[in-house]
């Protein structure tokens, strides 16, 4: 039978790792870790890492057996230079993670994400930082490792597993320009202090002095140390205050009696649905004295109340209505003699009603007392006294619950923006917009967390763990950068893109973008390549918003 194909023609299935690669190579990823990593090996560091990100972006399970992932592919395309797939066994790989452990994981991600941060210019005066932790399999018993590897608070709620934690500093919501990896039993005030003391060297690198930035995190930076450090370095924060402390709650009730709420109105960036209403938003300005010295507050409710606490709001007064039923029971044990005995009884129950956040409502009847034995007929039974029963009736008291669960809805905003300048720069809407952007860092470690980005951790040398993260973090920041890239184009454009079940949308994410580049194969003969299939018109509007040229599927 006559072979229809040439013997020179080859295919791949590329997917859409160019466009991970042109997003490299903007950042300049593989030149810089050429420059920073000193090797000799046939397999540059530079190179290696790319091919790590793009098996880490590419669905499959990552980092495993890389060798036959670059089997059937064209690594020229892929990595800019034709590199044999045998170069990519675990002792080069291995290797090439020791030597980056050497040079320096937080040297190498800091020179990646401050040409970054200029070539997609991106606003670095918003800092976010947050941690989490990542559970392992196995003992892990090393002497002295460069970090350790052990028990902790678990936010995966796996305190069976050994863990390190993450963490991680972005700005402009969720562009990732630090992270490190620490140890598994490390705490977030610690890790909060250790970082305020070199943040603003570090920001340094990227044109900005003390004062000229914000850091932005969750409550555990409230600690002594840390606001004592965060005034002696110029340092400007945006926090939530913890419950736990008396201010807190002082703040919260003063908001609620004084009824002097600004409205913020409706902040959500994502469509509202009838499951999911989008929440209203209110503020009230106050100030906190924390450890002597005095800071600007903003008490926040949102109508999207805390379900946690309002259950707890719910046992409270179920358990207080049964208090008062119990106390109610011992008093009113019987019948009473006389009115006044049955009034003072009622009295003394409602002397328990404050602070149950009940009213007492009660009524007394008066029953009489005849003879035994039947009554003569046709004479009226005559009463020889009478007795009185006392009817309780217990209700919950809607004006002291009211309060009770607006405050419920409460939060506090702790920050050192108090100058009359940053007033009117961060004005209380504006600092709210900062602290929700918070959750951008949360779905950071979500995509950190996702078992088609990173399955079970097999490395068993803490460095080699320590520059996985390196290369995990690199990969993120690729994938935000492509998700900020389409969401400006059509802010800029004032246009939508096909998103999920072709609806349009205005807020693509990079793996609604990867959906629509399944099963590109590209042909290759010699040194020339042809998609196999032209690209779609979805396609190359995804394309457009990103800034790609269609060629990155065709030229290496």
């Amino acid at each position: 039978m006559e072979n229809l194909v040439p013997d020179n023609l080859t295919f791949s299935e590329v997917g859409h790792l160019p466009i991970i690669k042109d997003f490299a190579k903007k950042i300049e990823l593989v030149e810089t870790l050429d420059t920073l990593v000193d090797s000799e090996m046939e397999l540059s560091p530079g190179v290696a890492i790319l091919a790590m990100v793009l098996d880490t972006l590419s669905g499959r399970t990552p980092l495993y057996r890389m060798e036959e992932f670059f089997q059937e592919k064209d690594t020229e395309l892929m990595l800019g230079c034709d590199v044999k797939p045998e170069l990519f066994c675990d002792y080069n790989i291995g290797r090439v993670l020791d030597k980056i452990f050497d040079t320096g994981t937080q040297k190498v991600f800091s020179q990646i994400a401050q040409k970054a941060i200029g070539v997609f210019d991106v606003d670095p005066r918003r800092l976010h930082f947050d941690t989490t932790s990542i559970s392992v399999f196995g003992d892990y018993d090393f002497v002295d490792p460069p970090l350790k590897i052990t028990y902790g608070h678990s936010k995966d709620k796996r305190p069976d597993l050994k863990q390190f934690i993450v963490s991680m500093l972005c700005v402009d919501r969720n562009i990732p320009i630090l992270g490190t990896t620490e140890d598994g039993n490390a705490s977030d005030k610690t890790l909060n202090n250790e970082l305020l003391g070199g943040v603003s060297k570090h920001m340094a690198r990227h044109g900005l002095k003390p004062g000229a930035f914000v850091y932005v995190a969750d409550s555990a930076f409230v600690t002594p140390d840390n606001l004592e450090k965060s005034r002696d370095k110029n340092v400007k924060f945006l926090t939530r205050l913890p419950a736990t402390y008396k201010e807190c709650s002082r703040a919260i009730s003063e908001a609620v009696i004084a009824e002097n709420w600004i409205d913020f109105g409706e902040l959500n960036q994502t469509p509202a649905t009838k499951k999911r209403p989008a929440a209203v938003y209110r503020g009230f300005e106050t100030t906190v004295e924390l450890y002597g010295e005095t800071y600007r507050a903003i008490v926040v409710h949102s109508s999207a109340h805390d379900k946690r606490r309002h259950k707890r709001i719910d046992r409270l007064l179920e358990q207080k209505r049964k208090d008062l039923e119990t106390h109610g029971k011992k008093i009113n044990a019987g019948p009473f003699y006389c009115r006044a005995d049955a009034e003072a009884a009622a009295e003394k129950i409602g002397k328990a009603t404050p602070n149950s956040y009940h009213r007492l409502r009660y009524e007394i009847r008066e029953k009489a007392k005849y003879r035994r034995g039947r009554p003569a007929k046709g004479k009226p039974r005559t009463p020889i006294g009478y007795e009185y029963l006392l009817d309780v009736k217990i209700e919950k008291d809607t004006e002291a619950i009211t309060p009770l669960r607006l405050e419920a809805g409460c939060f506090v905003l702790l920050t050192n923006l108090s100058g009359t300048k940053e007033r009117i720069q961060w004005s209380a809407v504006t600092l709210l917009e900062l602290y929700k952007n918070q959750s951008g860092i949360e779905q950071n470690f979500g995509f950190l967390k996702d078992p088609v980005i990173v399955n079970s951790i097999f490395l068993k040398k803490p460095k080699r763990i320590e520059v996985l993260g390196l290369i995990l973090v690199i990969a993120l920041l690729i994938w935000r950068l492509m998700e900020r890239c389409m969401r400006q184009h059509l802010e800029r454009t004032k246009s939508e893109i096909s998103g999920w079940k072709n609806r349009p949308t205005k807020r693509p994410t990079s793996f609604m973008m990867t959906t629509k580049f399944l099963s590109i194969l590209v042909a290759k003969s010699g040194k020339r390549r042809q998609l196999v299939r032209p690209l779609k018109p979805v396609q190359l509007e995804f394309l457009q918003a990103m800034g790609v040229d269609p060629e990155v599927f065709i030229k290496p």
